[in-house]
């Protein structure tokens, strides 16, 4: 059954360690907990953030049944775990990944075409993988590893016209594109959640649903709160915006290692460990980094949000 992906804020999960490199379960109980908490509508589970790439089948498996096991029961979640390359597989693992009662289940966009390949072979493919999966939400990330695809207007019109498409990960960074594409999928059941702080605000007052970054492993109550209240009260929108824009020059410091330092912060137990990111690169002054946003974050919510 199609399911209607509700407005707001999709963390990008992170996924923790243990020492000896294995997912460490109760870390990730404490962090879908953490999520909730802060006002999240939902969780993109299993996706770049979560090193799905880094991850074998059975884990990415695992780690999903362990999400819809332990999370709240009226929490959205829309999962990916794309990887293969072959698309028989790709159907394998998707329904594999839907049995576990996800609401909407997400496409990796490179995974369908090469980068010197055309819209035309990326549409077909998509439709042949989507055509071995039961009648569920599809949404589609703009994954930038291992290349980046963004989708263009026309694909978008003519995933929106399925009627399947339920979400969009926008990672163009463009917010002319996010126009064009807001306008391609207009009347449609396919909505657009961008991933770019310093636009959100501009995005969300041009028809974008939400946001779901990566930062909202930082501080999702902002974004919670931003796209609750854009709209009706813009002067404090703005100042929301203010903070979230110039705080996402996080994503370019040692993510997702000082995410899970700055989790560590707010009191989880959880380590930086990753099999993306040599934590040695995590150096004192990018550690000071972190403690001084989470500090400075805050005296902020209590300034601004209260």
């Amino acid at each position: 059954m199609i399911k209607t992906i509700p407005n707001g804020v999709y963390p990008t999960m992170i996924t923790p360690y243990t020492t000896d490199n294995k997912i460490d379960y109760n870390a990730v109980e404490q962090l879908i907990n953490w999520y909730c908490e802060r006002g999240v509508d939902g969780i993109f589970a299993i996706c770049q953030s979560s090193e799905i790439f880094f991850l074998s089948f059975e884990e990415k498996l695992e780690l999903l049944k362990f999400i819809m096991a332990h999370k709240p029961k009226d929490l959205t979640i829309v999962a990916s775990g794309h990887t293969a390359d072959d698309l028989d597989t790709q159907i394998y693992e998707a329904n594999k990944y839907i049995e576990c009662g996800i609401d909407a289940y997400v496409f990796i966009a490179n995974r369908f075409a090469k980068a010197d390949e055309s819209d035309d072979i990326l549409l077909k493919n998509m439709e042949y993988v989507a055509d071995g999966l039961p009648e569920i939400g599809l949404g589609v990330y703009e994954c930038p590893y291992p290349y980046k695809r963004v989708l263009s207007p026309y694909i978008l019109k003519k995933m929106a016209e399925t009627g399947r498409y339920q979400f969009l990960k926008d990672t163009c960074c463009d917010i002319g594109m996010i126009k064009d594409k807001l306008d391609a999928v207009k009347g449609s059941s396919l909505k657009i959640y961008n991933a770019n702080s310093a636009i959100l605000l501009d995005s969300l007052r041009l028809g974008c649903s939400g946001f779901s970054g990566v930062m909202a492993n930082f501080h999702p109550e902002i974004y919670a709160e931003l796209c609750k209240i854009y709209d009706s009260d813009p002067e404090k929108a703005q100042k929301l915006q203010n903070f979230a824009g110039f705080f996402s020059v996080a994503e370019c410091q040692c993510y997702p290692v000082n995410a899970k330092y700055y989790l560590s912060l707010e009191g989880l137990d959880i380590n930086i460990d990753s099999r993306v990111r040599n934590k040695a690169e995590f150096t004192g002054n990018r550690q000071a980094e972190i403690r001084q946003m989470y500090e400075l974050t805050a005296d902020f919510k209590k300034y601004v949000l209260g």
